[in-house]
């Protein structure tokens, strides 16, 4: 695929697009929902900023610590921002930072947990399409009809057939979006929209992992991100089953 469109004498850089056209969607989706809840808007706003210097801190945090090997090796990785950030990372980061600014603003943050987590599905899901015209965290070699082959990349192997695991991860998180977002409306118990997210994530990114083939870092037979998909799920297990005792707690 292709990171760089020309456009006469623009270029666009699909990546970093994607990524943007994302975070938008996931603002605009939050500012609409937000509004028929009666939830601030200057919260969101708020919570929309934290998440994403929280998320990019994260994400950048998380990576350091699975390429520890390799830093020791070059520690020049430390300074190179073009590459080096994971999900998984950003995620907790966003949620951390979030979590905190409720705090100070004294508002309740599993609402706006709950309104906030349909929306990182969009953006993820946008934010996969760009891992698509760029090439990363591309899949396994394939025979199969519906394997795609890259020319251009300077992540994937080329010109070779490979799972479209970007595409497939894209497909999900827009799917997990629409689902929350129905969820959502039979209005279950604070934080079990956010609760769902975990379970549906933590389970889709634990299977797309077995048919991806660039380097995530592993312990044993299971990669990095795999290890915290079982914590992630165990986690919405957990805030699913809480959830009651958590929304009177912090309405008391």
């Amino acid at each position: 695929m292709f990171n760089d469109i020309k456009i006469g004498p623009v270029t666009f850089h699909m990546y970093g697009l994607m990524i943007a056209i994302g975070f938008l969607a996931a603002l605009l989706l939050c500012l609409y929902r937000g509004k028929k809840k009666n939830l601030s808007e200057d919260i969101i706003y708020g919570i929309f900023f934290c998440a994403i210097f929280g998320g990019m801190a994260g994400s950048r945090i998380l990576y350091y610590i699975v390429e520890i090997p390799h830093i020791i090796e070059n520690p020049s990785i430390l300074w190179n921002f073009k590459n080096g950030y994971v999900v998984y990372g950003g995620i907790i980061g966003g949620v951390l930072t979030s979590l905190i600014y409720c705090k100070i603003k004294k508002q309740r943050f599993l609402s706006y947990f709950d309104l906030v987590m349909p929306a990182l599905s969009l953006a993820q899901g946008f934010g996969r399409l760009g891992c698509f015209f760029a090439g990363c965290c591309y899949g396994r070699e394939t025979d199969a009809w519906y394997g795609i082959t890259f020319h251009n990349s300077v992540f994937a192997p080329n010109d070779v057939k490979l799972i479209p695991t970007q595409l497939i991860s894209s497909a999900g998180n827009f799917l997990f979006c629409a689902l929350l977002l129905i969820y959502a409306k039979r209005e279950p118990k604070e934080g079990r929209v956010a609760a769902v997210y975990l379970l549906l994530y933590g389970i889709g990114r634990f299977l797309i992992e077995f048919l991806r083939n660039d380097y995530r870092g592993s312990i044993g037979v299971l990669s990095t991100s795999q290890l915290i998909s079982i914590g992630v799920v165990a986690l919405g297990v957990v805030l699913f089953m809480m959830a009651p005792k958590l929304e009177k707690k912090e309405a008391a």
